[in-house]
């Protein structure tokens, strides 16, 4: 029988892990430069059928309800994407990607979709009720705000005592609860693009840092419209992968309770 390895008996000085014992600015100033942009990209071009299948396989990310409420944008104008470029702030590698996507949560599309579904189910012979009524009913609850928001906040104070005292599911019944599930499932789509990237043996890198309202008028989106993640794109430069790596916690981030 194999013996079962605790998480605290995990020891910390591992050969990935180096310490750096009283380090000072100028030392910590290079580390940090040579961590930055861990993706440097070739200016090998990705074949258009790549690019296409995996964009569709990102659309068949798994969601709860069936409604899509992302969408993606391909940026191939240059004007555009040097815009966008300026807007991931100091990231080199949105300078050197063959190409930019920006994945985008759209709960506005919620309405729209939703009417979609309930034709479709309305042509179906003997849909489930409770789907039905997912559709119908719970869905129009989320968007029935009612003037100055009233309507939703008696809804959050109706759904926080009824969920205490009758110990039921808490169902989604505010535009919030809409825009989490709605970035959550734009998060799946993104993590499916840059999985069948990578499948096809092309290298993604998710930018950390972008100026989201700048990025917002870039591509004229709507107040409700979240950007998610802007994704570079390309053939991974050998060159420019990863830095020296370094940890400047004391303590290792696996806590065993």
């Amino acid at each position: 029988m194999s013996k079962i390895t605790i998480l605290s008996e995990i020891k910390r000085d591992k050969p990935f892990l180096e310490k750096v014992p009283k380090i000072n600015s100028k030392e910590f100033d290079k580390v940090i430069k040579s961590r930055r942009s861990i993706r440097v990209f070739t200016n090998d071009p990705i074949p258009k059928e790549v690019i296409e299948k995996s964009l569709d396989n990102s659309l068949k990310a798994p969601t709860s309800s069936n409604l899509q409420t992302w969408e993606i944008y391909w940026v191939k104008s240059k004007y555009i994407k040097k815009k966008v470029v300026e807007a991931c702030l100091s990231q080199p590698a949105a300078k050197t990607a063959r190409e930019l996507f920006v994945f985008v949560s759209r709960p506005d599309y919620w309405k729209r979709n939703n009417q979609m579904m309930l034709d479709y189910l309305n042509n179906k012979e003997n849909p489930p009720v409770s789907v039905l009524k997912y559709y119908n009913k719970i869905t129009k609850l989320a968007y029935s705000q009612g003037f100055m928001n009233i309507f939703g906040f008696l809804k959050k104070i109706y759904v926080s005592i009824v969920g205490i005292y009758r110990v039921i599911p808490r169902e989604p019944t505010s535009f919030n609860d809409m825009k989490v599930w709605s970035q959550k499932t734009t998060a799946l789509a993104c993590q499916n693009f840059m999985l069948s990237m990578r499948a096809y043996g092309f290298d993604t890198c998710p930018m950390e840092g972008f100026d989201s309202s700048r990025l917002k008028k870039i591509l004229k989106l709507p107040k409700k419209a979240q950007i998610c993640m802007t994704i570079g794109a390309g053939k991974r430069d050998p060159s420019g992968v990863y830095g020296k790596q370094f940890r400047f916690d004391n303590d290792i981030f696996i806590k065993e309770i």
